[in-house]
């Protein structure tokens, strides 16, 4: 094998291939964007008051998120609305994940609803060649109260037995699915009350699923303290039980609430106490996961540069094949497109997380991922440089 160049690697400082799928009007209009996403306090108070004007119906509400942050984060409210974003993408070389918005929701019927979208997204996605996953969330498929009582151990009673009996047949018809048409399933992370069972139910199915190659994935929350030995632990399990094992890594989206929680319950908390920590162990999974890469499909979920060019380095200095489908990289649509354009264009696996659903389903999440890429990893700041750079090259 030839001696990889190091022009392969690569360089996230490239804007012009990062926004070359902006025109200038685009571009300016971005700018606006994550300039007012730059202020933590305005992202504060801007979230708070969409989430009262959507739940109050305030007129021109829905009108103002969709030509806003909705517009710039999702790919609209179905999935054939979707369509033209996967079409743009896969023009740029780039991936789709598919990931309908729902979560905490609370019947019967809303959770079998959530579970049809989640097929029908398999369906769409196996008749794109640029979708090869979609995401699903356990708390948009079962009841939160009853993976609350598991997490702490409890024995259920006969109406939470059955209601959990009926997630494991949603995530199982899910999983199904996907094997038939070939698809991957990200199972998304939650809270650490929530966490325990989650995992389990992520292990029983890549145990069922992932025998022949790699469909379903659980999700890593590496600011937490316990999981990189999880990670090594599952791999383990994985090994002595003969099947892959599918690991999307993520650093955590609620840092803040966990260490709240933690404070007022009084016990120890699992998150890591600073982000140098939460680093190296994110890096640490993502070195573990190529060292095992023929038995381990990984995906790095990160806007962290560095983690993103520590995996694209593991990558070159092993000298494997980058288009390998267990070495991954994902980026949310809208963000970070300087790692993800930049990794597509050196022949990288990079797939942006388009969202969809109505405005007032997918806003959380959305709410979530602008206070999570703000306050907290301060990646917003590097993002808005690379913007203005671009607009300086134009001559803006």
């Amino acid at each position: 094998m030839e001696e990889p160049s190091p022009k392969e690697l690569p360089d996230f400082g490239n804007t012009e291939i990062a926004f070359s799928n902006k025109t200038n009007s685009e571009l300016k209009k971005i700018e606006r964007l994550f300039r007012a996403m730059n202020n933590p306090s305005l992202v504060k108070i801007g979230s708070a008051l969409s989430m009262l004007s959507v739940k109050f119906r305030v007129p021109f509400s829905e009108y103002l998120i969709k030509e806003t942050i909705y517009e710039q984060f999702c790919g609209g409210e179905t999935l054939l609305d979707c369509q033209k974003a996967i079409d743009k993408l896969h023009k740029y070389h780039t991936l789709t994940v598919l990931d309908y918005g729902a979560e905490a929701k609370s019947t019967e019927e809303e959770f079998d609803a959530v579970m049809m979208q989640n097929i029908k997204a398999i369906e769409m996605a196996a008749s794109n060649n640029s979708v090869p996953v979609i995401s699903t969330k356990i708390t948009g498929l079962a009841d939160n109260e009853v993976l609350e009582a598991m997490q702490r151990k409890e024995t259920l009673n006969a109406a939470q037995q059955s209601k959990y009996e009926a997630l494991v047949k949603r995530i199982d018809t899910i999983c199904e699915k996907a094997r038939e048409h070939g698809v991957g399933v990200f199972i998304d992370a939650e809270e650490i009350c929530l966490q325990d069972p989650i995992d389990a139910l992520a292990m029983e199915m890549m145990e069922y699923y992932n025998k022949e190659r790699v469909i379903v994935y659980n999700t890593y929350q590496l600011y937490r303290k316990d999981k990189l030995a999880d990670l090594k632990k599952d791999y383990e399990t994985s090994r002595q039980k003969s099947f892959y094992m599918g690991a999307k890594l993520v650093r955590g989206a609620y840092m803040e609430k966990e260490r709240e929680r933690a404070e007022e319950h009084g016990y120890p908390c699992l998150i890591h106490t600073n982000k140098n920590d939460t680093d190296r162990d994110f890096n640490a999974a993502l070195t573990f996961c190529v060292e095992h890469y023929e038995t381990v499909s990984v995906c790095c979920a990160s806007h962290n540069m560095e983690s993103n060019m520590h995996l694209a380095q593991l990558i070159h200095d092993k000298k494997l094949d980058k288009a390998h489908p267990h070495l991954n990289f994902c980026q949310l649509q809208g963000m970070s497109d300087f790692i993800t354009f930049n990794l597509a264009k050196a022949g990288y696996n990079v797939a942006k997380y388009v969202v969809y659903g109505p405005v007032k389903e997918v806003l959380p999440y959305l709410i979530r991922r602008a206070e999570e890429n703000t306050s907290i990893t301060g990646e917003m700041g590097r993002e808005l440089s690379f913007i203005h750079q671009e607009i300086k090259r134009r001559g803006l």
